[in-house]
């Protein structure tokens, strides 16, 4: 494949064509995403008003949240851009103030003589944004715009609430202010209004609305406008011009303002709207039934009509049309009447409540000969469209269908479509797996993980940021309120509840947005309230912006001294960055974050309004700056010696972190970091297992030594290229945030667009955490006309890539599956977050790969571990999506060539080489998997549980176990219990070995308890450095974390030993350890004595005496009873108080399974009653 990679200037000029192009405006078609497409129509006007002979300039204000997320983030990417164009972006400190800023950039000369003749201005938010600045909006609205200016509020709607506290549609806020409404369909739309929007807002004096949602903002799609062609017609206005005009007057007239609104500049819209054709006819002509739509919905409705197989020609031939509003407020009223003539009834398709519906109602209730009005609701009250939830056009198809059956204009043909569809989707409700969902979770070692942990007893209230996930990461974190509201509810609930204190989280983005005042309010009411600050030095939600404005903790702590907060607390990761204390208010505590439960309790049993600042960077933000070398990156690792864990899971309880995954081996499940998510917290290293490493100075195993066969590279057939068919060829992505699913669509969508063919990739990212599912839904056709809807439907996928099974089987994924859908899937799983609080939890692999087989046949599917061979030869599992798309290729089920997806890889300019050989990894597994694997081996750790070894296997490796821990006498008890027990299941004719697996599992474990000696030995075996060297290269320095209970110092908050690094030098002494073995058990055992080490030789007594017990009553019908009481063991984990924690909780177990033995084995009770743990 050497040949056919891009020469490196060919890409450079690439590199100017695809990503430059963006701000050239001499570029007539240009690849852009929504938010880049408002980008463009800033640059657009300044080019537009040059050409006029105008020396304008601009000005963009306001305040993130998704869909807008990432706006900010094209526009300071833009900066030379804006700066050569004259145009400031201006971050708001909030919505409110960031809409007057806009507000005074059309008071141009109010203030004495302009060095510009006008102001373009630009003011965004999203759908709570609008609510919190209604009375600033309002005001500007009132006052107008500059006649050479002009202002868009754009605002950003999360129709299914997926990223915000609450669902939001903001047009009907926007009505009550005067402001008129435009609505992009898409990605080329939204270029095309909003210069629209300008001139419309210019020519009437009114600010203009444009409503963006999640399916335009997070488009990106082939966007066409050519300066030279734009014709915007200006209709003479003189006969509704009122003699003062209609921009911004500053002169204080308030019923006058409301007069030149309503009477002037609503009727100017008016006229605007109907000179420039706003709203359009989009499909078929005269006829019947008349769809009135806009936006997101007209897209949905249009690839409706392509379900139901209505396209221009036989909508025609059954009197079917298609109106769309490109402005949905005021309805234009002439266009909508000639629509509306000669039809016998108008179909309102819209999201959320009705709105367009209800103008139309008032705007045809007096025509003489008026249709029927139908959309959320039919003409008998039933529902046809949901309020509550976005739309998908499979619905929309049934709807439709629905009016043409009642309008008695359906065929046969439509019939058959119809009855195919609602078959389709009785198929895959019944198929649906109750799949384990993979709900968004904290990135590994993220601040608010630990930071929102509450002392036992406790109550907290959540807030807006990634921290809200604590309302079901974290028991007793109750709602949020509103966005500058955090703790006012508690003051209005306190006077009436028992609990007499609460913790509110508050984050330092929303501290400075608006916070401060519900602090103010917090300590003028006097309730008992501690404000967590969670100061993480990025708003990581929405894309790693930086806080508006200089904001330290020095400056917080002042601030709220002053509101008057009782005391303050500032915990740290690193006390040192504050060294001589000087930069902190004398009356402010400094502490390691270590201290949070105590510092906790301090504050709760303190009266009044209190804070606790935590001070730790954004995870997320670190790994960013670490990239660019912007960040301190420790010289060290973690590594968890997998002998030595016991699965217990506390390390997981202590750090939270997603990155501590399970390893399944020969002695049952444990514990690994991921060292390709893991972002250096070290939190996990608190948890109380003697098993954790720190590896100083090393660096990861430079798996990039691994050569794949080049002489199978080179002879690999070309794959063929899958043709688009039926207008769009259609790929769901799905995966794990974080993992690279959003690059791969953009490298597909790149690599279409260097083929002249029309790309559209919709990215469902939320929240900006890892562990959460994140879906790219990519449309690729010949024309851009081709593609309607930016989400994929109901069987509208021509090939899936299921980079994380969970996700890929969420519904979001599964119901595109179709009749001709392929499936390249990932078979290595990542647990979901319940495996941070359930050490147990696991996702069934087989069942999902079963669930995939029910809907398609197997020559349509791939499965391979790309996770696990991406880690094996490339040292990251980053490239395992990669890896995928290579076999997706190789297969051909990929529209675009070879050479098109390495222009785009090089494009992109992240980890290109990386790329470039998973991708060729990929195919080469398609052509020859075993030597891919092979390759791999010496790099891939075989995970294999208990429950695959053979019975010869288990009992061969117990064995040695057990020889190698004490001797071959020790082992030869063990065995001689499981020989007894095998000889017992034959007695019965039990085949499976059920009773006698657990027993040889369970009673080894028993046996082999990990004192100070095994401890000792496990360390100094010879594969412990090995397996270390297969990770990591280069000359590291080691440290040991372990707490000797002879040596380890008390936490003065849960009493328990504290562990403490522990450097090289202990593996010198743990050599001598181990060979002192022998001691163990005996009256010279120094370590013996101890509580855990007695009660530990306790439990193999008694778990022989009660098998042996359990084997003269085994029968049939008792024999689950007994396996149940063999396998009670495995659930004893870890070490010190930890492990005395589990014997407690199998202890309780114990008299229930007892119980369900003895009710089919009475007259076993005597033995079997002893007291213990079975």
């Amino acid at each position: 494949m050497t040949e056919e990679r891009p020469d490196a200037a060919h890409a450079r000029d690439l590199r100017r064509q695809g990503l430059d192009a963006r701000q050239d405006m001499g570029e007539k078609e240009v690849l852009v995403s929504g938010s880049q497409a408002l980008l463009r129509v800033l640059l657009a006007q300044r080019e537009i008003d040059r050409r006029a002979g105008l020396k304008t300039a601009g000005y963009v204000s306001g305040y993130r949240g998704s869909p807008l997320g990432g706006f900010d983030l094209a526009l300071w990417k833009a900066q030379k851009a804006l700066r050569a164009a004259d145009i400031v972006f201006q971050p708001g400190v909030n919505e409110e103030l960031a809409a007057t800023a806009v507000s005074g950039s059309q008071q141009l000369e109010a203030y004495g003589p302009a060095r510009v003749d006008g102001v373009f201005s630009l003011w965004y938010g999203k759908g709570p944004g609008v609510d919190r600045a209604v009375d600033a909006l309002k005001h500007a609205s009132y006052a107008g715009v500059h006649r050479h200016g002009g202002a868009l509020a754009v605002f950003g709607d999360d129709h299914p609430g997926k990223s915000s506290s609450i669902v939001n549609h903001s047009e009907q806020a926007m009505a009550s202010l005067s402001i008129p409404v435009l609505y992009p369909a898409n990605v080329e739309d939204t270029l095309q209004f909003g210069l629209l929007g300008y001139a419309m807002s210019r020519y009437s004096g009114s600010w203009v609305g444009i409503k963006m949602v999640n399916e335009t903002a997070e488009q990106t799609a082939i966007a066409r406008l050519d300066l030279d062609a734009l014709r915007v017609a200006l209709p003479s206005a003189d006969d509704l011009t009122p003699p003062e005009g209609v921009h911004y007057r500053g002169s204080y007239a308030p019923l006058r303002d409301e007069e030149i609104v309503n009477r002037h500049r609503l009727p100017l819209v008016y006229r605007f709207a109907r000179a420039n054709r706003l709203d359009t006819v989009t499909l078929g002509g005269a006829g019947r039934l008349g769809i009135v739509t806009a936006g997101k919905a007209h897209q949905d409705v249009r690839q409706a009509l392509r379900i139901l197989g209505i396209d221009a020609e036989r909508a025609r031939t059954l009197g079917v049309a298609v109106y769309k509003a490109g402005m949905i407020w005021p309805l234009e009223p002439l266009g909508l009447r000639e629509f509306a003539a000669g039809r016998e009834e108008l179909f309102f398709v819209e999201e959320k409540a009705a709105f367009m519906e209800l103008q139309a109602a008032a705007l045809l209730y007096n025509a003489p000969a008026r249709p029927a009005i139908t959309g959320k609701h039919d003409l008998a009250g039933h529902v046809l469209l949901p309020s509550e939830r976005s739309l998908e056009p499979a619905e929309v198809a049934l709807a439709i269908a629905t009016r043409l059956e009642a309008l008695g204009m359906a065929d046969e043909a439509l019939a058959a479509r119809v009855a195919g569809l609602r078959s389709y989707r009785r198929a895959i409700i019944e198929i649906t797996p109750a799949a384990e969902r993979r709900l968004p979770y904290f990135c590994s070692g993220c601040p608010h993980n630990a930071s929102t942990a509450l002392p036992e007893g406790s109550e907290a209230i959540a807030g807006i940021g990634c921290h809200g996930m604590a309302m079901w990461a974290k028991p007793r974190t109750h709602l949020s309120t509103q966005m500058g509201g955090e703790g006012l509810n508690w003051v209005g609930l306190a006077p009436f509840s028992k609990t007499r204190h609460v913790f509110q989280n508050l984050g330092d983005g929303t501290y400075f947005h608006s916070g401060i005042l519900a602090i103010r309010a917090a300590v003028a009411s006097g309730v008992n309230i501690t404000y967590k600050i969670l100061f993480n030095d990025a708003v990581a939600m929405t894309g790693g912006q930086p806080v508006d404005g200089q904001l330290d903790v020095a400056h917080l702590a002042q601030e709220i001294l002053a509101e008057g907060v009782k005391r303050v607390v500032v915990l740290t990761e690193d006390v040192g960055r504050y060294a001589g204390r000087h930069a902190l208010p004398g009356s402010v505590d400094l502490l390691d974050r270590r201290e949070l439960q105590r510092v906790q309790k301090e504050l709760r049993d303190q009266p009044g309004c209190t804070a606790l600042i935590y001070d730790q960077t954004c995870a997320a933000e670190k790994r960013r700056r670490r990239k660019k070398g912007e960040y301190p990156d420790p010289d060290r690792r973690v590594y968890i010696n997998p002998d030595v864990c016991e699965g217990c899971g506390d390390c997981s309880v202590q750090s939270g972190c997603v990155s501590v995954e399970p390893l399944e081996t020969e002695l049952g499940r444990k514990r690994t970091i991921n060292q390709s998510a893991c972002n250096k917290d070290f939190s996990c290293v608190q948890g109380f297992c003697p098993s954790f490493v720190t590896v100083h100075g090393a660096r990861l195993a430079d798996a990039g030594k691994v050569e794949l066969p080049t002489d199978l590279l080179r002879s690999l057939p070309r794959p063929e290229v899958a043709p688009i068919l039926g207008g769009t060829w259609s790929v769901m992505m799905a995966g794990i945030g974080g993992t690279g699913v959003v690059t791969v669509s953009a490298i597909l969508g790149m690599a279409a667009y260097l083929e002249h063919k029309a790309p559209s990739s919709y990215d469902m990212t939320g929240l900006s955490q890892k562990n959460g599912a994140v879906f790219s839904h990519l449309r690729i056709a010949e024309r851009p006309e081709d593609i309607h809807s930016q989400r994929l439907g109901q069987g509208d996928a021509n090939l899936v890539l299921g980079f994380d099974m969970v996700a890929a089987l969420s519904d979001e994924s599964f119901r595109t599956f179709g009749d001709t859908t392929r499936f390249v899937g990932n078979r290595r799983i990542q647990e979901t977050a319940a495996f941070v609080t359930d050490r147990e939890a696991r996702v069934d692999r087989d069942l999902l790969q079963r669930k995939v087989l029910q809907r398609l046949a197997r020559p349509r599917t791939s499965f391979v571990d790309a996770t696990g061979l991406a880690l094996a030869l490339f040292g990251d599992t980053i490239a395992a999506n990669m890896f995928l798309l290579g076999v997706a290729a190789q297969r051909g089920w990929l529209p675009v060539g070879l050479e098109a997806i390495e222009q785009a890889m090089a494009l992109n300019g992240v980890q290109v080489e990386m790329n470039r050989r998973a991708f060729e990894a990929g195919r080469l597994w398609v052509a020859h998997p075993q030597r891919v694997e092979q390759a791999a081996l010496p790099r891939l750790p075989a995970q294999r549980s208990p429950d695959e070894l053979s019975m010869d296997e288990l009992i061969a490796h117990r064995t040695r176990l057990l020889t190698d821990y004490q001797d071959a006498g020790y082992a030869s008890r063990w065995r001689t219990l499981l020989n007894a027990s095998l000889s017992a299941e034959l007695a019965i004719g039990a085949s499976d070995h059920a009773l006698s697996r657990a027993v040889a599992h369970n009673f080894a474990k028993l046996m082999a308890y990990k004192d100070e000696y095994e401890v000792a030995r496990l360390y100094t075996r010879p594969d412990f450095m090995e397996k270390l060297r297969a990770q990591f290269d280069g000359q590291s320095r080691l440290g040991i974390h372990l707490a000797p209970p002879l040596f380890a110092r008390r936490d003065p908050v849960t009493g328990q030993p504290r562990k403490a690094e522990w450097g090289p030098w202990v593996l010198h002494a743990m050599r001598v350890l181990a060979r002192l073995k022998g001691l163990r058990g005996t009256r010279f055992d120094p370590f013996g004595r101890t509580e855990e080490r007695r009660a530990e030789r306790a439990l193999i007594d008694q778990y022989e005496a009660t098998v042996r017990e359990m084997l003269v009553h085994l029968r049939k019908d008792n024999l689950a009873a007994a396996v149940a009481l063999a396998s009670l063991p495995d659930g004893i984990r870890g070490f010190g108080h930890v492990k005395a924690a589990t014997m407690a909780t199998v202890a309780a177990k114990r008299s229930t399974l007892l119980q369900a033995f003895h009710a089919t084995a009475s007259g076993a009770r005597g033995a079997l009653e002893t007291e213990g743990v079975a």
